[in-house]
């Protein structure tokens, strides 16, 4: 094989993996999240973090939207008072940014509230305030 034809072949491969899967862009706004958090480094608000990854989304074509509410509904009654999501990409992807210490069991049970009560199936909970974003990183599917 040529060196022509390997570079053609990692280029491909490359430009398959930029694409969503349907209903799954996660590796994409991983990526995303890490070019932000190589750049930026850790300590900052969750706000300058969610508004540089709206950036990025806008730039690579990702539909998306900020502070999503996410109705409560009980007893078959839809109380005026919901939850907000960070973002939701793509209308599948649910993401709650944090920049905390540490992730806690309350943090997880936010994330897994909002997919149960939104119907999504597919949540990214990411801390920025981690020296290695793939730290901060955890994907849930319900």
């Amino acid at each position: 094989m040529s060196h022509k034809d390997q570079e053609d072949i990692e280029r491909f491969h490359k430009e398959e993996s930029d694409y969503c899967l349907p209903g799954d862009c996660t590796r994409q706004i991983i990526g995303l999240a890490i070019k932000i958090h190589r750049t930026l480094g850790p300590g900052l608000l969750e706000e300058v973090y969610e508004e540089c990854l709206c950036w990025e989304l806008e730039q690579n074509g990702l539909v998306f939207a900020r502070q999503v509410t996410i109705p409560l509904v009980y007893q078959g009654i839809r109380l005026p008072r919901g939850y907000r999501a960070d973002l939701v990409v793509e209308g599948s992807v649910i993401i709650e940014i944090k920049s905390v210490e540490h992730i806690l069991p309350v943090h997880v049970s936010q994330i897994l509230t909002y997919l149960r009560l939104g119907g999504y199936s597919i949540g990214l909970l990411m801390n920025f305030n981690t020296k290695l974003l793939k730290d901060g990183l955890h994907r849930f599917v319900l």
